[in-house]
């Protein structure tokens, strides 16, 4: 048995938070271990946001290039080249890895590359990858071991092994016809990049919209956005059976209130939600609780039930962003150092990379509703928005909430080109409590489509009768 080792921190899974917090700690003087089964830096940079949105951008530039006639430019004999698309993400991936590897060399934070799985309260064995093991203890554990794509129990649909996001990021060529299940943020990001790839894409949705976290009049707009590019998409559908392998020939039989069919694909991906990595990794020996999910439980500070034992990003319930995993690093930072910092009174962001993109904050209609808010609803089409005039950009829609009895900003959802980008000025004109008159009148460079947020708020019913304005 090897030898036991002691550390200062011991950070399971190098995931954003965990890494952040593990250069930090070494940064100030601290011995910290950090354990990971498989890539450098999590799944962000090797497998999930940057690759993802590498490939959409190169789905993007193929767009425009099949659509530059409209804009008087003439290219003729237009092909994509898979190989090349993968080559130019995975050289990112490369920077990206070298980057990590020197920013532990540079903290003083070793990298320890092998699967851990605890033996004891705050002691972790690990099957190192290059062979051997290693036995390490520390006075404080971060669990920050992510999650992983959950494939149905449909019969005959994990043995057609089935593409996740991250075998689709690995495709060389374009799929003859590509099956997603699942209408959600991970589908319609890869249903829109290989169709423009050119490959046929079908979505099947076993609810009656797509994106159903949204508003529906969302769910609406992105959906006629995404059959207007030839994407086929099978609402209130289920997956019955499927028979095959992905990658040569699969076929799906389908389910809906008129009847079965099926469907002939050459690849089937699944994106219908994640499971967190915490089985089989010895939380039992813990005292560390899970959920009824399988998630770790924490405080509203990262805390476990376990003293000592503090968790990160989405193995621990936090929303499924790197942006939250940053901010779950910043909470148990500050919190080791005698802070009170939490969780529950943040304002997270959600962007969907489509193209026009989906960008929301704060307080939704539908969102408003389950609360029994009242709230004052203003939109905007994006076809009012200046800017398109200029670049033809013209779907989707601007949308905020606005309290029905002060001027307090309570929410925005955009769809459309840069919503992320003007998502961020609505965000931190909330965080700032500004009231939305302010943000009305204020003077907003011509010809940008923050621009918009003017005619947007110009749109605001009045205020409940008798409030005071």
């Amino acid at each position: 048995m090897a030898d036991l080792e002691e550390v200062d921190t011991l950070i399971l899974g190098s995931g954003q938070g965990g890494k952040l917090l593990a250069w930090h700690l070494a940064r100030g003087g601290q011995k910290v271990a950090v354990v990971e089964r498989r890539w450098v830096g999590g799944s962000c940079p090797a497998v999930a946001c940057l690759p993802s949105k590498n490939e959409i951008w190169s789905a993007e530039v193929a767009h425009t290039v099949a659509q530059s006639g409209r804009f008087g430019t003439n290219v003729e004999n237009v092909r994509t080249d898979m190989g090349a698309i993968y080559a130019r993400k995975q050289a990112m991936v490369d920077r990206e890895a070298a980057f990590h590897v020197k920013a532990y060399e540079e903290s003083g934070a070793e990298l320890i590359m092998g699967r851990g799985v605890f033996t004891a309260p705050k002691t972790i064995e690990v099957e190192l990858n290059d062979g051997g093991t290693r036995l390490l203890k520390g006075e404080q554990i971060v669990i920050n071991v992510g999650s992983h794509a959950m494939v149905p129990d449909t019969p005959g649909l994990a043995a057609s092994l089935p593409l996740s996001h991250i075998e689709a990021l690995e495709l060389q060529e374009v799929p003859g016809h590509l099956l997603i299940v699942g209408g959600g943020y991970v589908g319609l990001e890869m249903a829109q990049a290989f169709r423009r790839f050119g490959a046929r894409v079908t979505i099947v949705e076993r609810g009656p919209r797509i994106l159903s976290r949204e508003d529906s009049d969302v769910s609406d707009e992105v959906l006629r956005i995404l059959m207007a590019e030839g994407i086929d998409v099978l609402l209130s559908t289920d997956v019955n059976h499927v028979e095959g392998l992905s990658g040569v020939d699969v076929t799906v039989r389908l389910e809906a209130a008129s009847g079965q069919r099926e469907l002939r694909a050459t690849h089937i991906l699944v994106a219908t939600g994640r499971i967190p990595n915490t089985a089989g990794i010895g939380l039992e020996l813990t005292g560390v609780d899970l959920d009824s999910r399988g998630f770790v439980a924490v405080t509203p500070r990262l805390e476990t039930s376990a003293p000592g034992i503090w968790a990160i990003g989405e193995c621990a319930g936090s929303p499924q962003f790197t942006h939250v995993s940053v901010d779950d690093f910043r909470v148990v930072r500050d919190n080791m150092a005698g802070g009170h910092r939490r969780t529950d009174d943040r304002l997270i962001p959600h962007v969907v990379f489509l193209d026009p993109p989906l960008a929301r904050v704060g307080l939704d209609e539908t969102e408003a509703s389950r609360r029994s808010t009242p709230v004052r609803v203003a939109k905007l089409p994006m076809r009012n928005v200046l800017r398109t005039q200029a670049t033809d950009e013209s779907s989707g829609f601007m949308k905020v909430m606005i309290a029905p009895d002060s001027d307090q900003i309570l929410g925005f959802t955009m769809i459309g080109a840069q919503a992320g980008e003007v998502m961020a000025a609505m965000q931190t004109a909330i965080l700032a409590r500004l009231p939305f008159p302010r943000l009305r009148d204020a003077v907003i460079a011509h010809l940008t489509y923050a621009e918009g947020l003017g005619p947007l708020l110009s749109n605001v019913p009045p205020p409940a009768a008798g409030w005071p304005h």
